[in-house]
């Protein structure tokens, strides 16, 4: 029976065949005028059953890969099945970095189908993390320019982008971003193996589901007319005097005066025994015009039906198609027209991402062709909103306040600059106000940099940045402000004193220290920057130490991303002052999480030299020499930095070392002249290939010792011997010493033995795995001498007998968190005991089997031995 309607139904489609019928729409219908049929219904099922048997995608969807993110796989499919494209419904731009000296300019677009980022300097990703802005469903990050500034955070969001599991990243600027990117890949680990593709401005318009992306490239003049300079007396070759700009001091504008004429005077090439200085080609800068695509009008279903529509079934489909897509139908007679039955289409606001750096831009932005067509007042054309990175120096340039009013009053601007006051970190000012309640010297308030500058007035209204603030331009055009980031002392400290037993333990302690001896002396001091480990999270930054061996001189001991931010958030106002008392930054090896800082230290470094009017030097950099090809490569391609260090490299202060140049031993006589120091002496440690830790001795004859990243290692032990402070990391809680191997690091109890085997006086553990974001869990080793380090804690040779007496009131300000972490450690125990109970289970029950086995195994070979002798004989 089955088998005679399989073949009536295959009759009947092969006679239609032959009658030349053909088109879907004759196969719907003839599938219309089958379906109450049995054939047709028994047909169908064996075709699925076919397909379904063959494994035919149709039949079953294919599922995601484990390896590609959810967000990814949904993205491809919707791409695709050519969905997504008729425009989003939710539509916002969103301020992550609001312009200020500490944090820089950045901005979030989001939509239901893309996710955006235009620029990402130092502290981006921190600043995301904390935020819960998804760095994981980035599409694309646009650069307006190939400055640290811009790009400085990079590394590190691609390094996260990785660890997440995307495989594939697009970046749109300027054509040195492809120079950078190909720097970047000389880090090692998983860069080389990223695909970092980069869409130039001479490329056809970026688009997906979201909007289209149009590059508009400004080439703009230098601010100095570019003439040769005369070398000042006693300037070197790396080194020489930076004037002041011709506005106030401290003004981004000056210190960029400055910069670029003192980069002038210090990057001579010899040719023939002659100096000639090079000046550098103007940048480019890439301004980012945005169209939001056009979304179609909602069919309003109510006022259809009331017209006698059929909602509700199959034939309204056509119907609202041809109405959202803006054509009129007749229907019974009656013509309907769109604007009847649909709400008005949603054109697509326009919005446009714009730096402009320094006056040397303004006439390449005034005269844009885009631009104007932008400014003529047509709907089509009308910018929603206008981003400018602008210093005040250029908001207050008379041209540029001519072209910000050709766009109308329902131009909305927003500005981000360095008179931005938006704090950017609220949890890490939150931790530390509450850390000020249980010691205030110790742990320090923080505070911010204020810019010097006057605000421009602008005749047209503008928004100044905040961190978080929007601006929605879908459903409905407006600010919201709901999520601005605000610090209320008050709340803070109310939020401490609440939490049980906290005030208590505080006042025990204070009492306790009142028996312990005041005599701390001022220098050394050692600030901790940045205690986490791997990438920066929002209550610890990762690596960074500051050593201050007096009033007048400083040491960076690694130099993470966002290390010049901390120093910012640490000394506000004070931290021109610091960065000229840096004379030498040692680098420990070549993580990221280590070095990615450097940059932005030896541009602000040189910029606060130029503001504070100070004649500048370049910084003695120790670090291993696998750093100098990307130092090259930068220099080379981006932006100009050799000048600024003087080159000592690690393995060169390896007690024993011989192969020292001439060069490099005056630098160290320097390096040891400069910090009043007796030594200073590295030793290769175990960790990733050329790492080192490093030991300072000072003349008095205090002495201070850095780890680094490491195992367990006597390299170190022998180096330290009796050292007055260790900071060793203690990058994983006890128990994990599996895992310890395996990244090689160090448990919080191995850190310490260290110590004891040194006989170090005092040890400061750091460096923790983001695991334990506030406090790690304490070891049975901690005793007298053991401290525990956080981001901003401010230590002296003088507070060792305070530190540990400091520990009861951490525990009750960490209290839930001590208890999570516990409860984590507890279940992993378990789970290893069980992991170990299976595998003593299978070793027995193989025993078992393996002794009769065996036994077989070796009468077979007693019998089989004559045999074999028989033929070896024969």
């Amino acid at each position: 029976m089955a088998r005679g309607a399989a073949e009536a139904a295959a009759r009947l489609l092969g006679g239609w065949r032959a009658a030349g019928a053909g088109g879907g729409a004759r196969m719907w219908v003839l599938a219309r005028a089958l379906s109450p049929s049995p054939v047709f219904g028994l047909a169908r099922r064996l075709a699925a059953g076919r397909a379904m048997a063959e494994g035919s995608s149709a039949a079953r969807p294919a599922r995601r890969p484990k390896d590609v993110p959810r967000h990814v796989w949904a993205r491809e499919r919707r791409r695709s099945a050519g969905t997504g494209l008729a425009g989003p419904n939710t539509v916002y731009v969103q301020v992550v970095a609001a312009g200020s000296r500490d944090a820089g300019a950045a901005v979030y677009v989001f939509s239901e189908f893309n996710r955006y980022l235009f620029n990402c300097g130092e502290g981006t990703q921190r600043a995301m993390q904390e935020h819960k802005l998804k760095i994981s469903h980035l599409d694309s990050i646009f650069l307006s320019r190939v400055a640290w500034a811009n790009v400085g955070g990079l590394p590190g969001m691609i390094l996260t982008l990785k660890a997440m599991g995307l495989q594939r990243c697009v970046f749109l600027g300027p054509p040195k971003l492809q120079n950078y990117l190909k720097a970047i890949r000389l880090f090692p680990g998983p860069l080389k193996r990223m695909d970092l593709a980069v869409q130039l401005h001479t490329e056809p318009e970026y688009k997906d589901e979201t909007m289209t992306v149009y590059q508009i490239p400004l080439t703009g003049k230098p601010l100095a007319a570019e003439r040769t300079l005369p070398q000042s007396p006693g300037a070197s070759a790396q080194g020489g005097n930076s004037p002041k700009g011709d506005t106030g001091p401290g003004s981004p504008r000056a210190a960029q005066q400055s910069l670029e004429e003192a980069k002038e005077k210090e990057s001579p090439k010899k040719t023939g025994g002659e100096q000639k200085f090079a000046s550098r080609r103007p940048d480019l800068v890439m301004a980012f015009l945005c169209k939001i695509h056009p979304k179609k009008g909602k069919f309003l279903a109510a006022k259809a039906q009331e017209m006698g529509l059929p909602v509700g079934t199959p034939a309204i489909l056509p119907i609202i198609t041809a109405l959202k897509n803006g054509e009129s139908i007749t229907f019974e007679g009656r013509e309907l027209f769109p604007e009847e039955l649909c709400t008005p289409t949603d054109p697509g606001p326009v919005f446009i991402v714009l730096e402009c750096p320094h006056e040397g831009f303004v006439d390449a932005v005034c005269e844009n062709e885009t631009f104007r067509r932008y400014q003529e007042g047509l709907p089509e054309n009308q910018v929603a909103l206008v981003i400018h990175m602008t210093p005040e120096s250029v908001l207050r340039d008379s041209r540029y306040q001519q072209w910000l009013e050709r766009f109308g009053p329902g131009t909305q601007h927003l500005v981000l600059n360095e008179n931005s006051s938006a704090v950017h970190n609220p949890r890490s000012y939150k931790i530390q106000t509450q850390l000020n309640l249980i010691h205030p010297e110790i742990f320090p308030l923080l505070t911010t940099y204020q810019s010097k500058e006057e605000e421009a007035v602008c005749s047209m209204p503008i928004v100044r940045g905040e961190c978080l603030l929007k601006y929605h331009f879908r459903p409905q055009q407006e600010w919201q402000r709901d999520a601005v980031t605000v610090c209320d002392h008050d709340a803070f400290v109310s939020e401490a004193l609440d939490l049980p037993d906290f005030q208590t333990r505080v006042k025990e302690c204070k009492e306790s220290l009142s028996a312990v001896p005041g005599n701390v002396g001022a220098y050394p001091e050692i600030v901790f920057l940045g205690t986490g480990s791997a990438i920066p999270m929002k209550i610890r930054n990762v690596s960074s130490t500051l050593v201050n061996t007096s009033s007048t001189r400083s040491l960076l001991l690694d130099c993470g991303e966002g290390t010049f931010g901390q120093l910012c958030r640490h000394y506000g106002e004070q931290v021109d002052q610091v960065l000229c008392n840096i004379v030498a930054v040692f680098v420990s090896h070549m993580h990221t999480d280590h070095h990615s800082g450097l940059l932005n230290i030896l541009m602000e470094r040189r910029r606060a030299f130029a503001a504070l009017g100070q004649a500048f030097s370049p910084l003695f950099l120790v670090a291993p020499e696998q750093i100098m090809p990307w130092l090259h490569e930068y220099h080379n391609h981006c932006e100009e930095i050799l000048g600024d260090i003087k080159m000592i490299t690690s393995q060169s202060l390896v007690k024993g070392c011989e192969n020292i140049k001439p060069k490099a031993k005056r630098f160290v006589s320097s390096l040891l002249e400069n910090y009043d120091l007796a030594e200073f002496q590295t030793c290769e440690v175990q960790h990733c290939k050329n790492a080192f830790a490093c030991s300072m001795i000072h003349k008095s004859g205090w002495k201070v010792v850095y780890s680094g990243d490491t195992m367990p290692c006597m390299a170190l032990v022998q180096m330290g011997k009796n050292a007055t402070l260790l900071i060793h990391e203690a990058t994983l809680e006890d128990g994990m010493e599996k895992e310890a191997i395996e990244k090689t690091h160090s448990t919080t109890s191995q850190a310490i033995q260290t110590g004891m085997k040194m006989n170090a006086e005092f040890i400061m553990l750091n460096h923790f795995s983001q695991r334990y974001a506030k406090i790690p869990l304490f070891s049975e080793d901690f005793s007298e001498k053991v401290g525990i380090a956080f981001d901003h804690m401010r230590v002296r040779f003088g507070d060792f007998a305070t530190i540990p007496k400091l520990i009861p009131p951490l525990k009750a300000l960490f209290a839930d968190d001590i208890v999570e972490m516990e409860e984590r450690k507890e279940k992993r125990e378990m789970r290893l005991l069980k992991e170990t109970a299976i595998v003593l289970d299978k070793l027995a029950g193989g025993e078992n089997k393996e002794a009769p086995c065996q036994k077989r195994k070796q009468a077979k070979n007693h019998q089989e031995l004559p045999n074999k002798k028989l033929k070896t004989v024969n």
